[in-house]
């Protein structure tokens, strides 16, 4: 009979560690970062210095427009002018869209310039990371917010953002209601790994 009682015992009672564990939260989605163009440079227009952004009805027209510091990309069924240089210059027969500096100035061998576009539904994050030279922000659809030991810093549609210097570890997300469309410059020692994994306080 004692067997048979904590036989039954055993039964209604559970063993440590025997219950599921409770689901984890998933992950959030990944923000889509895609490089729509670069360059490099060995040098830099004298400063301080602002990223121009200008709209053309052609990419032919962007090309003949662009100079020495400029990078011709398309997206969103756009053709854009993106221009590194002293603030109130113009681009001709381009459409002014934003002048966004001045940028985290940079000292380097050689520079790299490049544009790049971020996308993703709300709540899509990128990892923490550092880059090695200044980076700024437009955007074109949704929210963004730039999160640094320093700041966090949201951006809506049509605003833009003079980013971080050198080395700041940040993250990037999704923060809107609707997805996110924004276009990213970046002036960055040429030499260095262009994103390195960082960590936040």
């Amino acid at each position: 009979m004692k067997l048979h009682l904590i036989g039954m015992l055993a039964v209604l009672i559970p063993i440590a560690g025997s219950q599921p564990a409770a689901a984890a939260d998933p992950a959030p989605p990944k923000l889509v970062v895609r490089a729509l163009a670069d360059k490099e440079v060995t040098e830099l227009p004298p400063g301080p210095l602002f990223w121009r952004i200008d709209r053309f009805p052609a990419r032919a027209q962007a090309e003949a427009a662009a100079g020495r510091f400029s990078l011709v990309a398309e997206t969103g069924g756009q053709v854009w002018l993106f221009t590194l240089g002293p603030a109130g210059g113009s681009s001709a027969g381009g459409t002014k869209v934003a002048e966004i500096g001045p940028i985290a100035p940079i000292s380097a061998s050689r520079y790299l310039l490049r544009i790049n576009e971020a996308s993703g539904p709300p709540g899509a994050v990128t990892s923490v990371h550092s880059h090695p030279g200044s980076e700024a922000f437009y955007v074109l659809a949704g929210e963004t917010t730039s999160h640094t030991p320093e700041r966090t810093t949201r951006i809506a549609a049509g605003e833009s953002m003079a980013g971080n210097a050198a080395g700041t570890p940040m993250q990037v997300s999704s923060s809107g209601t609707r997805d996110l469309h924004s276009l990213v410059m970046f002036v960055v020692d040429a030499a260095k790994p262009f994103s390195s994994p960082a960590k936040l306080p």
